[in-house]
């Protein structure tokens, strides 16, 4: 189930719309989800990044838990977790990592665990939004801006389940968290397959050349930097 409501800004000028989503989330919910509006989760959220993946799609291992009866959300995170003394955990921030990096795993993914929605920061290739994500159902949720860690860890009412923490280590290993209301996340991706990250690049592209106009290629590099920003990934 979701429920909605609008937040206007100081001015009244403008209104956000919020939504109150519970998990595991239903198509029809996610289909009531606007780009731009922001959202708070209530349920089981699940972390899965490039560790998991791999284990799981690459070289074949079965999921420690059966996610489809669980969760349909995962989040792109490394949560800064420490014992609590009493067994379980302590999960004081979780800070979201930037999705684009796991594209490849993402369409195997989508399949075998039934996810619904991904959660990160950066966003996916454009092309991933109508050809992977849209097809499967799913869309993106982005963090809001940096130093979002803390407050998002208010929203995780406890640590219900950790796998292969000692193999893969605290970021890569997979959590599942019992969470209530869980964010802010704003909506960048819907069901046809738009992207809030794609719609505001086209425009800001337009004007990005005039900002580079007259700088000199940098004096320090970095392996696989380049002074040509159409080459660049974000």
């Amino acid at each position: 189930m979701v429920n909605s409501n609008s937040n206007s800004n100081e001015t009244g000028d403008d209104e956000i719309k919020v939504f109150h989503l519970n998990l595991p989330a239903q198509r029809e919910d996610i289909e009531k989800l606007e780009l731009g509006s922001a959202v708070y989760l209530n349920g089981i959220v699940y972390t899965a990044r490039e560790g998991v993946y791999k284990r799981v799609l690459d070289e074949g291992m079965d999921l420690p838990v059966d996610l489809k009866s669980i969760s349909n959300v995962n989040f792109h995170c490394s949560p800064a977790a420490a014992l609590d003394g009493k067994g379980g955990y302590n999960v004081g921030a979780v800070t979201a990592t930037a999705s684009f990096r796991f594209s490849k795993w993402i369409p195997r993914w989508i399949e075998k665990t039934g996810c619904r929605i991904l959660i990160g920061k950066g966003g996916m290739p454009a092309e991933d939004y109508k050809k992977v994500l849209a097809p499967g159902g799913a869309i993106y949720l982005t963090t809001v801006g940096y130093g979002t860690g803390a407050l998002l860890g208010r929203g995780i009412k406890q640590v219900r389940e950790v796998h292969w923490l000692d193999d893969l280590g605290i970021a890569q290993a997979m959590w599942l968290f019992e969470v209530e209301n869980f964010g802010p996340f704003i909506v960048e991706s819907d069901l046809e397959g738009n992207s809030l990250f794609a719609q505001h690049a086209e425009v800001i592209n337009q004007g990005i050349e005039k900002l580079y106009a007259g700088l000199k290629p940098p004096a320090l590099h970095r392996y696989g930097e380049t002074d040509n920003r159409r080459n660049e990934v974000m």
